[in-house]
């Protein structure tokens, strides 16, 4: 047996893009039309090891989910070649080999003879396949008559349960409601435990950081790098910003550039106020001084926020809050809490506040605004508010109850009963 689970050399996909779809069949006719060529990836090569997890991350449209569908065989590459040893059970597209007329037990044993397993194998993971969907009596009815959460659950647990040598997995460990979601991260915490070889892409960036050993990174359909988790997670934010990793060099922000520009904001925040200040510009930090929306639990980082005053304004208040996706407001603080006033608030005056504070909320991901508000002719006044500005990702290799994490310091003592 060899010591890889998988080898891929210089693999290739190539997509042709016609002008329109006739010109498909006229090719196949051997008439020369226009076609352009797009490469899905183009050259990449790597080998996973017996019993190693490895993750692949990288931008949209870079190429991990087709390179997990070449090593499955549901595509073909253009070029290159992939070599497995081991039994595959893949979790790609959940249910794609679902026939709906046919109940959920029939369709057990339907995908698992489409990957091998004889009816005898069937049966003997039969009923743990049942337990781990708790669908209940649903499984004695057609797969058409479930609801989303039901048809992904038993998905998962064919999948899971199939009792793989190497599991390859695609933006699937968060199906269902929460308790089958922690459900599937106990099932593949037990695998990585027993030694199996594991394959996964994620956009989970806490996922990644938790559970891989090594991480590739693609970009563009191009092996960029691989290595260890932080320093692939690193490479890939400076990605998202626009920066070449390969060349970026960690640097502080310098006045006058324009931070917003440097990393994502939401196309669609809510932004509204007198107009007697603007919030003109605001950056999220890291601890290696760039504007990035990517945190790591535990580091230090900085949110600061530019705000340029129209008229004369006395002890303006700036504020910043992090609420999650749901919409519900985590934490947050202004200038006023923090005992510091703003004095240089005149007509054409330009002020810069930051906040500097250490990274404990919980691996995900959350949204944050801005807001700049006071006093004006005694009446309370909002100046300006950015509302949901722009997302922030917590990268967390470990993860505790609630919103934050408390940051405990442990300790054990052993000795004898008193």
């Amino acid at each position: 047996m060899s010591e890889f689970a998988i080898q891929v050399k210089h693999l290739e996909k190539m997509y042709k893009l016609y002008n329109k779809p006739s010109d498909r069949l006229r090719e196949t006719l051997g008439l020369k039309v226009p076609v352009k060529e797009h490469y899905a990836l183009k050259d990449v090569s790597f080998d996973v090891r017996r019993g190693e997890t490895v993750g692949i991350i990288g931008t949209n449209g870079s190429g991990k989910s087709t390179i997990l569908k070449i090593i499955t065989g549901v595509l073909n590459p253009t070029a290159g070649e992939v070599a497995v040893d081991g039994r595959i059970s893949a979790l790609l597209e959940l249910g794609a080999g679902f026939n709906p007329e046919y109940s959920g037990v029939e369709n057990v044993y339907l995908n698992g003879t489409m990957m091998g397993f004889s009816r005898e194998e069937i049966d003997a993971r039969l009923q743990d396949i049942l337990d781990f969907a708790d669908i209940g009596d649903f499984v004695y009815q057609p797969v058409k008559s479930y609801s989303s959460g039901m048809f992904v659950r038993l998905a998962f647990a064919v999948a899971i349960n199939i009792d793989p040598e190497i599991l390859i997995v695609d933006e699937a460990l968060s199906v269902g409601d929460v308790f089958f979601q922690a459900k599937c991260y106990r099932k593949f915490e037990e695998f990585k435990e027993q030694g199996r070889t594991i394959l996964f892409v994620s956009h989970d960036l806490s996922s990644i950081a938790r559970y891989c050993d090594r991480v590739i990174l693609l970009n563009r359909g191009v092996k960029l790098e691989e290595g260890s988790p932080k320093q692939m997670v690193d490479m890939y934010k400076q990605l998202l910003v626009g920066q070449e990793p390969a060349k970026a060099e960690e640097k502080e922000e310098k006045p006058g550039e324009n931070w917003r520009g440097q990393f994502q904001v939401n196309p669609n925040m809510l932004e509204y106020g007198s107009g007697l200040a603007e919030i003109v510009d605001f950056a999220v930090v890291d601890d290696k001084g760039r504007c990035t929306n990517t945190i790591e639990k535990g580091s230090t980082f900085r949110i600061r926020m530019k705000v340029a005053f129209r008229e004369n304004l006395q002890e303006p208040i700036l504020a910043y809050t992090f609420k999650d996706i749901k919409g519900t407001e985590i934490t947050g603080t202004n200038t006023l809490f923090e005992k510091i006033l703003v004095e240089h608030s005149d007509a054409g005056d330009v002020c810069t506040v930051t906040f500097t504070q250490e990274m404990y909320l919980q691996g995900g991901e959350y949204l944050l605004s801005f807001g700049c508000t006071g006093y004006k002719d005694g009446e309370f006044t909002v100046f300006h508010r950015l509302y949901d500005a722009c997302n922030v990702t917590v990268v967390s290799e470990k993860n505790t109850v609630g919103f934050y994490d408390m940051n405990s310091q442990v300790e054990v003592q052993y000795g004898e009963e008193e």
